[in-house]
């Protein structure tokens, strides 16, 4: 990045990191940012109450529930997961009810590029700009992050196939190499952009893949999966009665529904939970490279479209 500083409020000032290029969150901030994103949840959770929409607290966010009551101190964002059916209806829901408000919806189709294989619910009332997303022609606003829980098969065969168009889905989705993934998935991610270069294409590809690896039924299968959280978290499968039910936790002062078997769930996926990790580890985990908490994000985007790239055409 080539800001020295940048202006996010009248008191608090990101300053860069000059050995990786991202910017530093300060403490003050950070906890700025976080009650701002209450604002996008209380929202949320009324909009999927009002129309029957089924979603969880999961990741982070629920370990911090129970945990800290809230955030995780050095936790940047929340993350919520809803079964695929309640997924897809909550995208068809919010582009007819609230397509324009305050909080937006975003999630890549035939119209709109984000960068993301999973949905977000962006706060235009403000302006963050992440890192892998400066030159994406989106409303770059605070975020929640959105992501559907799929049925995984219980043939060995069939879920390797899965796993195949998942990632096959997130390659041509986002058409970028996955970050942090070497050896076989980065070289034949390249090889395939390279020859899949057509956006007409390449939108038939994902929208094939997304059809295979979401095909299987909760009623035939035992097991459930999160396809769009990243390579890592695809492998991964959880038995479904730990999201037969509901219970509920206090986040920052908001009842907020989980999975009923939710400490199955974050055994599984974290171990002992409730012990922080290293204090060389407690640090905000997403590349921020703009931030203004006080500023509707139009007024960046306005002042930066000419360097945005459209990459559905």
């Amino acid at each position: 990045m080539s800001f020295a500083v940048i202006r996010v409020s009248q008191k608090h000032i990101i300053e860069e990191n000059m050995e990786n290029e991202n910017m530093k969150l300060t403490p003050e901030l950070l906890r700025e940012l976080q009650l701002k994103q209450l604002d996008m949840l209380r929202f949320f959770k009324d909009f999927c109450e009002k129309n029957g929409i089924t979603f969880f607290l999961f990741g982070g966010g629920l370990i911090g529930a129970l945990r800290h009551g809230g955030f995780i101190p050095w936790d940047d964002d929340i993350d919520l997961l809803l079964p695929r059916p309640d997924y897809e209806m909550l995208c068809k829901l919010w582009k007819e009810q609230y397509p324009d408000g305050r909080f937006r919806l975003l999630k890549t189709d035939d119209e709109m590029f984000t960068g993301n294989i999973f949905a977000t619910v962006t706060d235009t009332s403000c302006t963050m700009v992440k890192a892998n997303q400066t030159d994406v022609d989106i409303p770059h606003g605070l975020v929640l992050d959105v992501f559907p829980l799929d049925v995984a098969p219980n043939g060995r065969f069939a879920r390797k196939m899965q796993y195949f168009h998942a990632i096959m889905y997130s390659l041509f989705l986002a058409q970028v190499v996955p970050e942090n993934h070497g050896g076989i998935i980065a070289l034949g991610s390249k090889i395939l952009l390279g020859i899949f270069r057509s956006q007409k294409l390449r939108r038939k590809l994902w929208r094939t893949a997304e059809k295979q690896m979401t095909k299987y039924r909760i009623e035939e299968n035992d097991d459930l999966t999160e396809l769009c959280a990243g390579p890592h978290w695809m492998k991964i499968r959880f038995p479904k009665h730990i999201y037969e039910g509901v219970d509920h936790v206090t986040f920052e002062g908001i009842e907020l529904p989980v999975a009923k078997g939710y400490r199955e769930y974050l055994e599984t996926v974290f171990g002992d939970y409730m012990t922080p990790p290293p204090e060389s580890e407690q640090k905000p985990h997403h590349d921020i490279a703009y931030l203004d908490l006080n500023t509707p994000c139009k007024v960046y985007d306005d002042a930066h479209k000419a360097e945005y790239k459209k990459a559905i055409r």
